[in-house]
């Protein structure tokens, strides 16, 4: 037991932050740090636990700070008893994290003393010196981001480089100068995609495959690194920036600057890598294949199992390709984007990394048919599963009646109107100005159209739960046609189908949305084994290395019985 007049040792823990790793803050901290250890040392009811230290961290929040946070949780372990810091500046810069933290500190008995501030928080009236000096500091914060901000603005107008090394280039107290062998590296790039007509994709696999090495700061060759040098100015010695900013100096987070903020272009600001000729070229090429591509693919949401079809080997979408046979017909086929790319046999490339895809390809007409027998055995029951469905919408449709806000907007709209009658008497009172009354006429106008389209959104979903028995009607007859699973519908199946997982051993796996079951397929390949199901079938006698034979192989299995799927599938509704 303690004598009430002994004073037990306190636990002391110290903590120290500087904003930037420069050589004079380096100095501050250290003389910090022993400050504080002789400062606790003199005192002999104290014991000094730990000094907390961040470098090169803003105060203004407190997510990167890691000593700061580790000094909190070791509190909330009850390590210490006190915190010595040198001011709240140094605690922190946001007036929420001060106070928030000394509550949660002064709750679990812990106090702060701010020394240049004579504030402990254990004090009665701690609470609001703290959040007028917390106020003041953070309004210091803010006023020394915008310095720093119009600073940045007019170093950047005078053609000062902020940023790091790219391909091609070094920075050097904000210059850029070229660095020879990068500089090959984006002239052999645009070489191959403006003279030799190679897409982003294919001279990515040529820069892996050729062993060339990234810069710095580029994890692997990729056809969005490609893109992003075929479209950066600064190879034909053109300067753009302020393409970030900060918009939260509490937060510090960047945003990409989609028009809130002026860019600082300066034309001709270095020596280029690429003639200006060339690039603007390449603009124009990169313009000219983009429209290209979404007039012709466009394969999001051009089919119905566009995004659906996974490879099992290698975790890529298949994408759709329409092939010629042999015979001068056309088929369809599904193959993995990786194989497309890269080719259908798996290696390692020089650099280590691995390219090809050995997944089979998917024959349209096959995966058509196995969704459609899947289909087929989900709807057996069609009757139950009707009902479940109609009764889930009905109870749906009777919520929505149910919180109709016609009535609401039709009461805004009419106090706007009410305001607006207001603000008219107003002004020939005189009591505003004619400039306020057009202002708030403004306002009030904008909030009416919005709620005039409020308004009409209820009305049209009011008259929807009206033509609740035909809405039932179409739902039943839609089912009934679809489950037979005879017809394809795309928007049926694109909403009916989660996702596809194709294996290289031709076997297939089928997920149904809202459905916990798997189902199993496989597309056979020996013809042996395609004629113990339908004698009149002609398979394929194995995959082909090639994938165009393969493909039209699978493409002429035979016209009078396309099917080439093993039937019926393993799965969890008891099909055997």
């Amino acid at each position: 037991m303690i004598h009430p007049f002994d004073n037990p040792i306190k636990r002391v823990a110290a903590y120290c932050r500087v904003s930037t790793d420069n050589l004079d803050q380096a100095n501050s901290l250290e003389s910090q740090q022993r400050y504080f250890n002789e400062y606790i040392r003199r005192n002999p009811l104290w014991e000094l636990h730990e000094i907390y230290v961040d470098e090169g961290v803003s105060g203004t929040g407190t997510k990167k700070r890691a000593a700061f946070n580790r000094m909190i949780e070791d509190a909330k372990d009850h390590r210490f008893d006190l915190i010595l810091t040198k001011e709240i500046s140094r605690f922190a810069r946001n007036v929420l994290d001060s106070i928030g933290y000394t509550r949660q500190l002064k709750a679990m008995g812990i106090g702060v003393i701010f020394m240049n501030d004579n504030i402990n928080t254990l004090d009665a009236d701690s609470e609001l010196r703290l959040t007028i000096m917390s106020s003041i500091a953070q309004e210091e914060s803010r006023r020394t981001s915008e310095r720093v901000k119009w600073g940045h603005r007019r170093r950047m107008e005078q053609g000062v480089v902020f940023g790091r090394d790219m391909l091609g280039y070094d920075v050097r107290n904000g210059e850029l100068h070229i660095n020879p062998e990068g500089a090959e590296i984006v002239r052999l790039i645009f070489h191959k995609y403006l003279d030799e007509g190679k897409g982003t994709h294919v001279i990515a696999q040529e820069l892996r495959e050729a062993g060339i090495r990234t810069s710095t700061y580029m994890k692997s060759w990729s056809y969005t690194v490609i893109l992003r040098i075929l479209k950066n100015e600064k190879y034909c010695g053109d300067l753009v920036q302020q393409k970030t900013f900060t918009p939260d100096y509490l937060t510090h987070g960047k945003k990409y600057n989609r028009g809130e903020m002026e860019f600082v272009t300066i034309r001709d600001h270095h020596e280029p890598i690429i003639p200006r000729e060339v690039f603007e070229a390449t603009q124009r090429e990169i313009e000219r294949r983009h429209e290209l591509h979404a007039a012709k693919n466009g394969f999001a949401n051009r089919y119905a199992l566009s995004g659906k079809i996974i490879c099992g080997e290698c975790g890529s979408t298949f994408v759709h390709i329409q092939r010629k046979a042999g015979n001068g017909s056309s088929y369809e086929v599904w193959r993995c984007i990786k194989r497309q790319r890269e080719g259908g046999k798996k290696r390692v490339l020089g650099n280590g990394d691995e390219v090809g895809c050995g997944c089979c390809n998917l024959h349209d007409r096959d995966i058509r048919d196995i969704l459609q027998y899947v289909v087929r055995q989900v709807m057996q029951d069609r009757e139950s599963l009707l009902q479940s469905v109609l009764g889930t919408v009905s109870d749906v449709l009777q919520s929505c009646s149910e919180t109709s806000s016609i009535n609401y907007f039709e009461s805004e709209l009419q106090k706007i109107e009410g305001k607006k009658q207001k603000l008219l008497d107003m002004c020939l009172s005189g009591d505003i100005e004619t400039a306020e009354y057009r202002k708030g006429c403004e306002r009030l106008g904008e909030e009416y159209a919005r709620l005039s389209e409020k308004l009409a959104e209820e009305k049209a979903r009011a008259q929807l739960l009206a033509d609740k028995t035909q809405l039932m009607k179409d739902i039943s007859d839609t089912i009934h046609s679809l489950s037979a699973g005879e017809e394809w519908d795309d928007t049926f199946y694109r909403n009916m189908v989660d996702r596809i997982v194709v294996h290289a051993d031709w076997t297939i796996d089928v997920h149904l949305k809202c459905i916990p079951d798997r189902w199993q397929a496989r597309i056979l390949q020996g013809r042996a084994e395609i004629e113990q199901f339908n004698a009149e079938n002609h398979g394929n006698n194995g995959q082909n290395d090639s994938d165009s034979e393969n493909d039209e192989k699978t493409a002429n299995q035979g016209d009078s019985e396309p099917i080439s799927v093993r039937m019926p599938f393993n799965s969890g509704y008891g099909i055997t």
